[in-house]
């Protein structure tokens, strides 16, 4: 596994119709050959892994969290944390479209399929597997796996010193 703890991938969606009917222009742009975005016409910024509009489900999960997935069925801990604004991509990125599944499916069929050819190439291996699917929203915490008739009240919790990790 890598020595490095946090990768950061950014992904550019594409202006929505509606945008396009309003003329709005593309303020963002991957500089070509680089993992650098480019905001304006002077601000660049950099990441571990940049994705332009076109980019496919399959791009962003195979460079991003197939890794992930495999380190995961080797025994260490993962996490995909998905930040940006409302209609910024971040469940069409984790839950798919219509057309293509997204980080979530992709997951779950990989970590099975895996665990799978770990049990059949070893005797005795056994696996446990805990998932989590939240949601924090205007300081709210929601459990996304829970039925939406079912509402379970989720505290985020502090120390003295405003702190919420270890």
């Amino acid at each position: 596994m890598s020595e490095v703890c946090v990768r950061v991938a950014v992904r550019i969606r594409p202006l929505l119709p509606k945008e396009v009917l309003h003329n709005h222009q593309v303020c963002v742009r991957v500089v070509p050959g680089s993992a650098q975005v480019m905001l304006g016409s002077d601000r660049l910024f950099s990441f571990d892994h940049t994705f332009v509009p076109t980019a496919s489900q399959d791009e962003v999960y195979e460079s991003c969290v197939q890794p992930l997935v495999e380190s995961l069925v080797d025994g260490y801990n993962a996490t995909i944390f998905c930040y940006g604004q409302t209609g910024s991509g971040k469940t069409y990125t984790l839950g798919g479209g219509h057309l293509e599944g997204g980080i979530i499916d992709r997951v779950a069929q990989d970590v099975f399929l895996m665990l799978g050819e770990k049990r059949k190439n070893s005797d005795g291996v056994e696996a446990t597997v805990r998932v989590s699917y939240m949601e924090l929203y205007r300081e709210e915490l929601r459990d996304l796996l829970e039925l939406h008739t079912i509402h379970k009240e989720l505290h985020i919790r502090e120390d003295e010193r405003g702190n919420t990790g270890n």
